[in-house]
């Protein structure tokens, strides 16, 4: 395949609490910046109606994709919608996956096969650890080695762009896609809370609707914010945004294998960064 310079950056990303966006963007500033490149396009694939919408690149654009780390993967269900939306006619692309203190397992490995099946030609990914989504751990972050990971980043991408050079995922060692990581409960055992969903205090929800216009799963109707129905991937949108504090989650096994993590995965977790 062809390689050109580009022409223009964007940052796509699937974010429902926002830690994934803010980073993409990050680097996604810096990477035009070291590339003379315009301020990056911002692209959210995180709501339903924002992932209708295919997109097509070519070989003038550079992509900044990014996800976070669900179960070890990337988030199952929003995979089919990255497979299906995306087409990478030849454009340059970084992976970006986060994760929450506790590991990246495969979601880089998932993330950059899913760009190349798409056409993208990838020229560097990293892993990020963040505070987790629901779990008291990963509070210190970003750290420096973060900070400095993503430097890394961006001057061995930028280097890669211009020397016209690919990632070969093999040859660094991200490989093949495992299994979908099982949470497990304080006793060691598997928790099972895939039916869990968020419960409403209505002595302090004011209908205001954010919750509802947050959800990457539309769990939450719109014209009843207080309930929820459906699917949940347990993003924790709903609670973090909520300026009320009215959303909550109270599933016995939901709240053991969040006390596994706290008592399990305190140690300050290390970035990867590998470019082409």
């Amino acid at each position: 395949m062809s390689l050109a310079q580009p022409q223009r950056l964007t940052c796509l990303f699937f974010s429902p609490t926002g830690g994934t966006r803010e980073l993409a963007l990050s680097v996604g500033r810096a990477l035009a910046g070291e590339l003379g490149l315009g301020a990056p396009i911002s692209d959210s694939f995180t709501t339903p109606r924002q992932r209708e919408r295919d997109r097509h690149f070519s070989a003038d654009d550079l992509v900044v994709v990014a996800s976070p780390t669900y179960a070890g993967r990337v988030p199952n269900k929003i995979l089919p919608d990255w497979r299906r939306a995306l087409d990478g006619g030849g454009a340059r692309a970084l992976a970006l996956v986060t994760f929450g203190n506790r590991s990246f397992d495969s979601s880089l490995a998932e993330l950059v096969s899913v760009l190349e099946e798409a056409g993208f030609c990838v020229a560097g990914a990293a892993a990020i650890p963040t505070r987790h989504a629901f779990a008291d751990i990963g509070l210190e972050h970003p750290t420096r080695a973060d900070d400095d990971a993503i430097k890394e980043l961006v001057r061995g991408a930028a280097a890669a762009v211009r020397g016209l050079r690919t990632l070969d995922a093999s040859a660094v060692g991200l490989g093949a896609v495992g299994p979908y990581y099982v949470p497990l409960g304080l006793d060691g055992a598997p928790a099972k809370f895939l039916r869990a969903l968020p419960v409403t205090d209505l002595g302090r929800c004011d209908r205001c609707g954010i919750c509802a216009a947050a959800c990457p799963m539309g769990t939450i109707p719109a014209q009843d914010p207080t309930a929820a129905a459906g699917v949940c991937i347990k993003c924790q949108a709903c609670v973090r945004l909520c300026p009320q504090r009215a959303k909550s989650f109270t599933d016995a096994a939901f709240l053991s294998h969040r006390a596994y993590l706290e008592r399990n995965y305190r140690r300050t977790a290390e970035p990867l960064v590998v470019t082409g």
